[in-house]
């Protein structure tokens, strides 16, 4: 690969990085970009959990202070969280390429679609109206039944699993954002740590482009984070969705012609 394609994907990680830490969904960028370069689908999907998978962890240490009154909760859906990966991260690995070459279409535009409905999935997060109260077991029977989908689908393609997790914490009743992104952030760092682990196993990492963009998504997380508060996240959040769409329609395009 030249010089140019791997600036390309140093810079695209790091605005994906960057995005993450500001609105959420780099994946809609980066991932696009290892197949721009060539990177063949499940080589792309596999190479971009592993660049997302340092900065995932170094976020979930983040909210240890919130997460210290989530113990139960955590230890309830960590499992389904580990097995839903680990099957969804299989099925990816079995997909025969051309198979997932249909399917990749599909996948960029569901989660570009999630993304943006996002503000909707915020808003019932964030009702501060109702009291907080401890989770039913028809709660948790809840969250491990869905949580077990969304850590399949995150094992298996992953953009948008931090939205279906606040908004399932919120039906089981959490209220507290702060503790809720704490939970979802930990459980995405064990789906992804466990999908990479199988992605690893199957030798499916391009290791120097991973590495490549994980030092990029470090960079741009860090400098997304300081900029955070004096840039429009409407607008990336703007952005971000017209990427995906363009990402979309160029995917279906080239299957259908």
């Amino acid at each position: 690969m030249d010089t140019l394609n791997l600036g390309l994907l140093f810079v695209a990680a790091v605005l994906a990085g960057a995005i993450n830490s500001v609105a959420g969904g780099g994946t809609l960028i980066s991932f696009p970009s290892l197949l721009a370069v060539g990177v063949p689908p499940i080589l792309a999907n596999a190479t971009n959990t592993a660049a997302l998978v340092p900065g995932s962890a170094s976020s979930a240490l983040a909210y240890r202070e919130e997460l210290r009154a989530q113990g139960r909760l955590l230890m309830t859906l960590f499992i389904p969280s580990v097995i839903g990966g680990v099957l969804g991260a299989i099925a990816l690995v079995v997909t025969p390429p051309e198979i997932f070459n249909y399917i990749v279409p599909f996948l960029v535009l569901f989660a570009t679609l999630l993304f943006a409905a996002r503000d909707l999935f915020n808003r019932l997060a964030q009702n501060d109206a109702q009291e907080e109260k401890p989770v039913s077991w028809l709660g948790n029977l809840w969250g491990v039944a869905f949580q077990m989908l969304v850590a399949a689908y995150g094992g298996y393609f992953g953009a948008g699993i931090g939205i279906l997790m606040l908004a399932s914490l919120s039906i089981m009743g959490l209220r507290n954002i702060h503790r809720m992104n704490g939970v979802k952030t930990v459980l995405a760092a064990a789906i992804n740590g466990v999908a990479l682990i199988v992605f690893v196993i199957q030798q499916k990492v391009v290791w120097p482009l991973a590495v490549l963009m994980a030092a990029g998504a470090v960079l741009g997380g860090y400098s997304g984070a300081r900029l955070a508060r004096r840039v429009n996240q409407n607008v990336v959040r703007t952005v971000v969705i017209v990427v995906g769409l363009i990402v979309s329609a160029y995917l279906f395009a080239r299957l259908l012609f």
